[in-house]
């Protein structure tokens, strides 16, 4: 990135990083040289405070950069981040992705009603900016309403973005020299439900690796356990290029907090689907987002969740204190003291930890394929974090194998005696 590039500053979830290098591109394309875009998350009070925080600090480092505000934060509450003296403008989920929005002259408050979204676009990338890992969208929106989720509304209803513009885009990336890529959207597993044929995720998938055979690695992110179709299991068995590391939006471990959520799935469905997954796949590595202190949450209860992780193997957790969002059921629910949920939550990621670091030491001795992110670091195909030998020379966007020879404090090290180019 040279010094006048547009820089485009990320927060929350994988299909953020997809739409903040749309926004690069037209950011570019509209010649905003130096701007700087915040993309903001709203999933909690957190995210949204270290926005704030971050918009800022830009302004300090950038006293004379346009910046621009946009994201999930800024479609709930768009005068909010509009009154911040620090910002020029601000763009919602539906502006931040048309290029007229970049333009000069354009308003500096762009923000419709997400609810009234019907389709998505399919943006085409040619390249990221990592070279290394493209996160492509599948859909968006979401027809579901947990509880504690204000993502709908941010977001809008679902809407996925059809075969062939997907196939099209794949393809344009791994001409370009992508490895690897990832499936991201708010809700993927209801990929296909408004289009025609309602195709599942599964033949998605599956078209989409028979039509892009040059795609060497191919990831899916958060996947709900209700809705995990036969045709993605039947993949997981029999596709080596979809890689063995699946993410799970679990959030609960304990059937009464996972209704009171409004969840599709019940504890029993999680220790069911890890153990079939692990039965069609050996060795793949599971993930879940949990949620810690949800309102009514009882010790016994918080229980079930820790214990769940050990159940269904859990090692690559993303826990979060729950965090109440306006407008919610779950905001008016009775809170659980937040030192309480902090606790909890710090419990599970310990929990995650020993996990990790049991399938961390199951690896040494063995090889894997890492995709090198940058010069002597990278990750596996179950997305262990890799520390490469010095003498292992692996430009950033290659598939190296390697003989995994230790691990400690989180990461495995490793050496080669033979390497593969992918």
């Amino acid at each position: 990135m040279t010094a006048r590039d547009p820089q485009v500053v990320t927060f929350g979830c994988r299909l953020n990083g997809y739409e903040s290098e749309v926004m690069r591109e037209h950011a570019r394309a509209a010649g905003l040289d130096g701007a700087i875009i915040v993309n903001t998350c709203a999933v909690t009070a957190e995210a949204e405070r270290q926005a704030r925080q971050a918009i800022r600090k830009l302004r300090r480092e950038n006293p004379d950069a346009r910046l621009v505000v946009t994201g999930c934060a800024a479609q709930l509450d768009p005068a909010r981040y509009a009154a911040m003296p620090e910002v020029d403008r601000v763009l919602g989920n539906t502006e931040k992705l048309e290029a007229e929005s970049y333009r000069d002259g354009a308003d500096a408050l762009l923000v419709t009603d997400i609810m009234e979204a019907r389709e998505t676009a399919g943006h085409l990338l040619s390249g990221f900016d990592s070279r290394t890992r493209a996160f492509v969208q599948v859909q968006q929106g979401c027809d579901h309403r947990c509880t504690f989720c204000v993502i709908p509304f941010a977001r809008g209803p679902n809407r996925s973005v059809p075969l062939g513009r997907l196939v099209e885009q794949v393809r344009m990336l791994v001409t370009a020299g992508l490895r690897e890529v990832v499936l991201s959207g708010v809700d993927i597993t209801s990929y296909g439900g408004d289009l025609p044929g309602r195709p599942s995720l599964g033949q998605a998938v599956r078209r989409l690796l028979e039509q892009v055979p040059d795609l060497p690695r191919l990831r899916l992110s958060s996947l709900d356990p209700a809705a995990v179709d036969d045709e993605l299991l039947r993949l997981v068995a029999e596709e080596p290029r979809l890689l063995p590391h699946l993410h799970l939006s679990v959030q609960a471990g304990d059937d009464l907090i996972l209704k009171r959520m409004k969840r599709r799935h019940l504890r029993r469905d999680v220790v069911d689907l890890a153990r079939r997954l692990r039965d069609l796949r050996p060795g793949v590595a599971l993930g879940a987002d949990l949620i810690a202190g949800f309102p009514t949450e009882t010790d016994e209860q918080a229980a079930r969740a820790l214990a769940l992780v050990d159940e269904a193997d859990l090692t690559h957790l993303h826990v979060f204190p729950f965090s109440p969002r306006p407008g919610t059921p779950a905001a008016r629910m009775p809170a659980v003291p937040g030192p309480v949920a902090k606790a909890r939550a710090a419990a599970l990621r310990a929990a995650g930890d020993q996990r990790m670091g049991a399938r961390l030491a199951r690896r040494v001795g063995g090889t894997a394929d890492v995709l090198v992110e940058t010069p002597g670091f990278g990750h596996s195909e179950d997305y262990l974090p890799v520390d490469l030998a010095p003498d292992l020379d692996a430009a950033p966007g290659t598939v190296v194998r390697v003989r995994l020879t230790g691990a400690g404090e989180g990461r495995l090290a490793a050496t080669t005696d033979e390497r593969m180019s992918a």
